[in-house]
């Protein structure tokens, strides 16, 4: 976990809950994907968010770093070099350059977004419902302050005057939104016109069969462990953007374009010599489990964050699985034009 300590006085804690929330907070966020229905998860989508990230934050700071997020990855290319040119390259599609005004749609932690000003000068606005990783998003971008503000509040309804940016971004944030074609035409209406929309999107691929339970195993388990409502196909990526009325001038899988040997998921394998692919392997799965269990007793981490730590590898389980079966893709590209300027 981070240096982040709790609000209250006593062990180390998740985000800014108190030792005695972790528990309860599971224990609602599993009830919202246990005892609700699809439609019950996207009404309440800002509850599962919230409590998702509130419970996670530390773990992927911990194991990820500041940029939640996977990238194709080219044969002897580091993880962390994998996710900066998967950045870089959202960057270069949208031409970002100084004086330019950039909306980063749920902007994470900030990893993303202080490389982004650090390489192309342009002004960034984050929004993010999560409170606790506002803060921590502020203390990722403090050496380009000038070039970063951030608004805690939902993508759905962005506070900010029509016409106010001139390009966004969203690196795998949309999954989290209830409805598509909701958010591309909030996306919309806060663009110039002539602006364009650029990110990635989690999705089944055209090899998901919702008649094999084995494909739907993974796909709630992916939403369980990952704070979705539900998951969306390719098609309906592009057919949201159009409904919304943007122009589409790109949308594709960049999945394959990694190399056979590095696929996307590896990183969740365990199998790069890393610091944190250790946790991945069984033994350091065994190993963090027998020690949250411990500390648990201890009290030096609060009851409840061994759940946490096991919900993330259930997780990361599935991706693996989605990745191998080839039905599931975290980085669906698309690119979007408003009309006009």
């Amino acid at each position: 976990m981070t240096d982040t300590l709790t609000n209250t006085p006593g062990p180390r804690s998740l985000a800014d809950l108190a030792p005695d929330q972790v528990k309860p907070v599971v224990d609602g966020y599993t009830a919202l994907h246990d005892g609700a229905t699809t439609e019950d998860r996207k009404e309440r989508y800002q509850e599962l968010v919230n409590h998702y990230y509130d419970l996670v934050t530390d773990f992927y700071e911990f194991g990820w770093g500041a940029s939640f997020h996977f990238a194709p990855r080219r044969r002897d290319e580091s993880f962390k070099a994998s996710l900066l040119r998967h950045q870089y390259f959202l960057g270069d599609r949208l031409s970002l350059k100084p004086g330019m005004q950039v909306l980063d749609v749920g902007c994470g932690v900030g990893g993303p977004m202080g490389n982004l000003a650090r390489r192309y000068g342009a002004g960034f606005t984050g929004i993010n419902n999560n409170a606790y990783q506002v803060e921590r998003a502020k203390v990722h971008t403090r050496d380009v302050r000038p070039l970063c503000r951030f608004i805690h509040g939902d993508y759905m309804h962005v506070p900010e005057n029509g016409g106010s940016y001139d390009a966004a971004f969203a690196i795998e944030s949309l999954p989290h939104a209830p409805d598509k074609t909701a958010v591309f035409r909030e996306i919309l209406r806060v663009l110039r016109p002539g602006a364009c929309f650029a990110g990635y999107e989690w999705c089944l691929t055209d090899d998901f069969d919702p008649g094999n339970p084995e494909h739907q195993r993974i796909k709630k388990t992916i939403m369980a462990g990952n704070g979705l409502p539900d998951i969306a196909s390719t098609p309906e990526i592009g057919a949201a953007a159009r409904d919304a009325g943007f122009e589409l001038l790109e949308a594709r899988d960049l999945a394959p374009e990694s190399d056979p040997e590095t696929p996307w998921y590896r990183a969740l394998q365990g199998r790069d010599l890393s610091l944190m692919s250790i946790p991945r392997t069984p033994a350091g799965r065994a190993l963090t489990n027998l020690t949250l269990r411990v500390a648990e007793k201890l009290r030096v981490v609060p009851e409840g964050t061994r759940a946490v730590s096991t919900l993330l590898n259930n997780a990361a389980d599935a991706l693996v699985e989605g990745g191998v079966h080839g039905i599931f893709t975290p980085m669906f590209f698309f690119l979007v034009r408003k009309p006009g300027g």
